[in-house]
């Protein structure tokens, strides 16, 4: 069949006869989350072929064996994708089933998977009429396309598996949004060219570190969401609202730009590369306003356990400033006490302690979900309404000399050695 490799139709790929799930295949785990993803990527790309005849958007990559002694294709990558659309083909056109939904499944995790992702499609279209299902249908099969490579022997078929998802070097989060941004700017190829321009000149380390150490965790922990270490998986989150929106909350994004905040939308496109450096701006300030010799803030100390609770401070202060743009002295101390009273409480402090502290849920100190308070507060001299004691001798385990030790003098100078 297919020459290796090809652009075939969703039309052409998946209702082929042919076409089937193997016995070796791992269990379908695409969740609802990643389907729903997919059909608001279809939408923009419908939206793109309206202005643009021409336009066709590429699905993925996939990976068939011409299985000739069966006289099947065997799909080796890509069943993730294939049996989503087909899910989405059939909701939206029932009387014709893709051949892959009629292979017997087995797997209990993938069938559970099927039904759940099913009905949420079902869900998703169930408000269009019968018209704008044909439009869709006919626009799906015209518009998606499927890059597939296809080899006669399995052993070739698996060597390109592994060297597609375990050899290759996997773009980096802040590079799908880059890639995802710039695609809202085609319509503006001048600005374009500038933006990437000046994107090029800053440190690709600078932009992985701001979302995986501040931005995406501010965001989490303000929801007194414990969050999880930033990936792909999470780029929804910085995809932001389209200009041509007519949702209140996106006309309102829009009016507000370019005033940026840490935990709300902005604008899709250029405004996002703005937001990027907006925020390495704001770290590079916040570090030189905690780093002022006035504030006699100990902030060298050695250690994995100390690093976190110095990253946690920086989101704190970050959020504060975020917040209030400006940088009060008291109020940078308070959050330093606050942050680094974790450190002293625990002789081991790993990050999934600074997670339970951040959210107001570790059970051995005082629980201040700190972020979700400066969020509510109306004033930034409000959050020192809220009280941090002093932890009892007993409870220091971080300092060994007590009475020597730069932390925990600092912490007390400020907090005034007030105990629990």
């Amino acid at each position: 069949m297919f020459e290796s490799p090809s652009i075939i139709s969703v039309k052409e790929l998946i209702m082929h006869k042919k076409l089937k799930l193997p016995n070796y295949q791992r269990p379908y785990k695409w969740n609802v989350k990643k389907v729903l993803t997919l059909l608001s990527d279809i939408e923009y790309a419908l939206h793109q072929n309206e202005k643009y005849s021409q336009f066709k958007y590429r699905i993925g990559t996939i990976i068939i064996h011409n299985n000739k002694s069966e006289g099947t294709l065997d799909i080796v990558d890509g069943q993730q994708r294939i049996v989503t659309i087909a899910l989405i083909l059939k909701v939206l056109n029932g009387t014709k089933i893709a051949q892959i939904l009629t292979t017997q499944v087995t797997s209990k995790i993938s069938k559970e998977n099927i039904i759940q992702n099913f009905l949420a499609i079902k869900a998703y279209l169930s408000g269009i009429s019968k018209t704008e299902k044909k439009r869709l249908l006919n626009a799906m099969i015209s518009i998606l396309e499927f890059v597939v490579v296809s080899t006669k022997h399995l052993s070739e078929a698996f060597q390109l598996f592994d060297s597609q998802n375990t050899r290759g070097k996997t773009l980096d989060p802040h590079d799908l949004l880059k890639a995802f941004h710039l695609r809202a700017m085609r319509n503006h190829p001048n600005e374009m060219k500038h933006t990437v321009e000046k994107w090029e000149r800053t440190k690709p380390k600078d932009i992985h570190l701001l979302f995986r150490d501040y931005l995406f965790p501010i965001k989490c922990w303000r929801n007194r969401e414990k969050g999880h270490p930033f990936t792909s998986a999470d780029i929804d989150e910085y995809k932001g609202v389209s200009f041509d929106s007519h949702c209140s909350y996106a006309m309102r994004t829009v009016k507000g730009m370019p005033i940026f905040q840490v935990d709300e939308p902005f604008v899709a496109g250029n405004n996002f590369f703005e937001y990027v450096e907006h925020y390495l701006n704001i770290l590079t300030d916040v570090n030189e306003a905690i780093s002022k010799p006035a504030l006699n803030l100990y902030l060298n100390g050695a250690g994995v356990g100390f690093s976190y609770a110095r990253q946690l401070f920086i989101c704190a202060v970050l959020y504060y400033y975020d917040r209030f743009r400006h940088f009060d002295e008291r109020i940078i101390k308070y959050l330093y006490a606050w942050a680094f009273m974790v450190r002293l409480r625990m002789q081991n402090l790993g990050f999934d302690t600074i997670r339970n502290y951040a959210v107001g849920e570790d059970k051995n100190l005082t629980q201040l979900p700190m972020f979700y308070l400066l969020h509510k507060c109306m004033g930034e001299s409000d959050i020192l309404e809220y009280r941090i004691p002093m932890l009892a001798e007993d409870d220091i385990k971080y300092a060994s000399k007590k009475d020597k030790d730069p932390l925990l003098n600092c912490v007390r100078n400020i907090l005034g050695n007030t105990r629990v």
